[in-house]
């Protein structure tokens, strides 16, 4: 996907010349006796030394395989690495492999080799992949691409603890421990009794901090609300749901009742706002991977020991936690496919991937449940057992969601590139619009989409 209001055409468009804008180089690892060379195209870490884990890996296997390995790191600032695989994908030239954002993979689908031989001994090994990498990554029947560990995050609440318990009376590090229990009061940790803490918090002068413009915090985490009251927007054909929908009214109408115990310029905050908010002390609780915990850690320690992540609230649908999926897949036309698939399952294997995690601090999220245990979410401090609940576990009684799921790439991407579910609870707590009339606005929207 992109932002900015660039669509993937317009992206099509800009040519092929920009194939490694923002691009962060990695030296290249020269194996003796080489057997090949294979170019790689990875997301550019946001954690500081996020991306060692993939350099060293990389030198390890091409020693072992003899295989010259280089490795491109490119941010998404500026939509560098959503350019750099449109223009790939239309001049058929590149890397052998790269990083996908999570629409991306469909729109690029009959361009990416088909990994369904790499897939199957993994979930040999490791188990069932995450259903919703599974949804975005396979298509046609073939998967098109191997889920990825660095730069996949999930979005829980981080909470500090002292305040919510000062402030909402709800303690938790109670409700939700440092290990595979659920406390008193996660059973009632539900949207309505999220909403009645916001407005506590938000009187007591440290509202929550959740963005609500056009970013991907903000259209994530009400991704995860929609689907908390089954709010689905479309079908798989991508027909609109809108017309009638109570599931999705209701669900706009909490988001407007909770907008209002929120920052009076949530409706303007980008990615980093949220961070900002909880590392200076001004926010309660803020949906965010284990980053925003971290750059407390060194900037802000007195907010840092105080701050405990735990799952999302619960919907009358059921608990669902935002989930943020980067893909790794390699094009069909690349020059050394063989050696890109193997490359992939190598870094992709239980060991690696807790590497990979190790680095950034816990802020990667393997693609199977089975790897959740990894000892970094259960030691990392401070206070110790602060990010345990970072990963989906059985205990949370939860599923991963991604916005606009099931709708077709092409379509999903647009809507969440124009954050739809966001501008509809703007429409009414800003615009002063009835449910109906955004509901409305919203159906023509996404009409208009299907035709463009």
């Amino acid at each position: 996907m992109t932002r900015n209001g660039t669509t993937r055409r317009n992206v099509l468009r800009s040519g092929a010349g920009v194939v490694a804008a923002g691009t962060l180089a990695a030296p290249m690892v020269h194996a003796q006796g080489t057997a090949g060379a294979l170019r790689f195209a990875f997301w550019d870490h946001w954690v500081p030394g996020g991306n060692d884990a993939l350099k060293e890996l990389a030198a390890k296997w091409g020693e072992q395989k003899r295989v010259n390995v280089s490795l491109d790191f490119i941010n998404t600032t500026g939509n560098q690495l959503q350019l750099t695989a449109a223009a790939q994908a239309q001049s058929r030239s590149g890397h052998d492999g790269i990083s996908l954002t999570p629409w991306d993979v469909g729109a690029y689908s009959q361009q990416l080799e088909p990994v369904d031989d790499v897939i199957g001994r993994l979930v040999g090994k490791y188990g069932p992949i995450n259903p919703v990498a599974e949804f975005l990554c396979k298509h046609g029947g073939k998967w098109r691409g191997v889920p990825a560990t660095s730069g996949t995050q999930n979005k829980p609440a981080c909470v500090r603890f002292d305040l919510m318990l000062e402030h909402a009376g709800i303690d938790v590090r109670a409700m939700w421990p440092a290990n595979n229990t659920r406390g008193p009061g996660a059973d009632n940790w539900t949207w309505e009794t999220f909403t009645v803490a916001a407005e506590k918090c938000f009187k007591a002068g440290v509202p929550f901090g959740l963005p609500m413009g056009q970013f991907s915090d903000a259209v994530d985490w009400v991704g995860a609300l929609f689907a908390g009251y089954g709010a689905q927007i479309t079908d798989a054909t991508g027909k609109p749901t809108i017309r009638g929908n109570a599931k999705l009214k209701t669900a706009i109408e909490l988001g407007v009742r909770l907008s209002r115990f929120l920052p009076s310029d949530v409706w303007a905050w980008d990615d980093a706002s949220n961070n900002r908010a909880l590392i200076g002390g001004k926010s309660a609780l803020v949906f965010n991977p284990p980053s925003a915990w971290a750059v407390a850690k060194r900037d802000a320690p007195q907010v840092a020991e105080k701050c405990w992540t735990i799952p999302m609230p619960a919907g009358p649908e059921g608990r669902y936690l935002a989930y943020l999926p980067f893909t790794t897949g390699v094009w069909a036309f690349g020059r050394n496919k063989t050696a890109a698939k193997e490359f992939l399952e190598f870094i992709t294997q239980r060991e690696s991937a807790e590497a990979i995690t190790n680095k950034s601090g816990g802020y990667d999220i393997p693609p199977f449940a089975s790897m959740t245990d990894f000892k970094v979410w259960e030691t990392t401090s401070p206070p110790v057992g602060t990010i345990y609940n970072y990963p989906l576990k059985p205990h949370h009684q939860a599923k991963t969601s991604i916005a606009f799921d099931p709708a077709p790439p092409e379509l999903a991407s647009q809507m969440y590139i124009q954050a739809l579910n966001t501008k509809v609870i703007a429409r009414v707590a800003q615009g002063g619009e009835t449910v109906d009339q955004a509901m409305g606005w919203l159906e023509r929207e996404i009409t208009n989409m299907r035709r463009g």
